[in-house]
């Protein structure tokens, strides 16, 4: 649990200096794993390393034919608006998508459920040079319990509403659900109950304003759904081991 909390909050989520360095090692080794999307897209969001997953699942014969292409080139329109607006975020802004869930594509082009992660790849300077990304398999096509589209939408309103007075009953009425079976959901995709991944959510968020502005704690505590300024240092502590503050001064070190 704290684990994927750091990750989201970007204390140990980082960013790759060079991937291309290591490129051919990262490409063997995400060749294994059949169930698993791997790419790396430079600044203007084209393909610069891509695994084979990738290359069957867009129906193509190698990955040079996906090398320097964009999402727009190789997915159907709206697929590729989608990723494409994902891209422009992340290099915009630098802020990580973490276990974003969305469809994509299983074998032979079939519409599935996957989680996908893309952090911001800098460059020796620290500027965005393009990203790295990767988007796992949820489940295989025919499982017994189907995730409803709506899921995703409720999701989606999470990470634009964190600030709202949200409750896990709350969510599953938004996705149409039966609040047994959206936590049952929940629970299934990201290994938490839904109140635990409210707080993450909100983490998420506090630690990126807190990295990217100079707002203060008491307002990005209020900003992402904390109403009180020593329950919101009290939950990021507990999952980073560190105050706000300090967050914040070792993001300038």
């Amino acid at each position: 649990m704290k684990s994927d909390i750091l990750a989201k909050t970007g204390v140990v989520a980082g960013s790759i200096a060079n991937p291309l360095a290591v490129l051919p090692m990262i490409e063997q080794l995400f060749d294994h794993v059949p169930e698993t999307v791997f790419f790396i897209k430079d600044r203007r969001g084209h393909y610069v390393a891509v695994n084979q997953t990738l290359v069957e699942r867009c129906g193509l014969n190698g990955k040079k034919e996906l090398i320097g292409r964009h999402v727009r080139q190789v997915f159907p329109a709206e697929l590729a608006a989608r990723y494409a607006r994902q891209d422009e975020m992340v290099l915009r802004t630098g802020r990580p998508i973490i276990d974003r869930l969305e469809l994509h594509w299983y074998v032979r082009r079939q519409s599935g459920w996957c989680l996908t992660t893309k952090l911001p790849w800098r460059d020796a300077a620290g500027n965005i040079a393009g990203l790295v990304g990767i988007s796992r398999d949820l489940r295989a096509p025919g499982d017994r319990e189907t995730i409803p589209a709506s899921l995703a939408a409720t999701l989606e309103h999470l990470e634009t509403h964190c600030a709202d007075r949200l409750t896990p009953a709350s969510l599953a009425r938004h996705a149409g659900l039966p609040s047994v079976r959206f936590a049952r959901l929940i629970k299934r995709i990201f290994r938490m109950t839904p109140h635990q991944l409210i707080t993450q959510t909100r983490l998420a968020a506090a630690a990126h304003l807190l990295r990217e502005t100079g707002r203060s704690v008491a307002d990005i505590a209020f900003a992402c759904g904390f109403y009180d300024h020593s329950a919101f240092t009290r939950a990021f502590r507990s999952v980073t081991d560190l105050t706000p503050s300090q967050f914040r001064s070792l993001q300038k070190e």
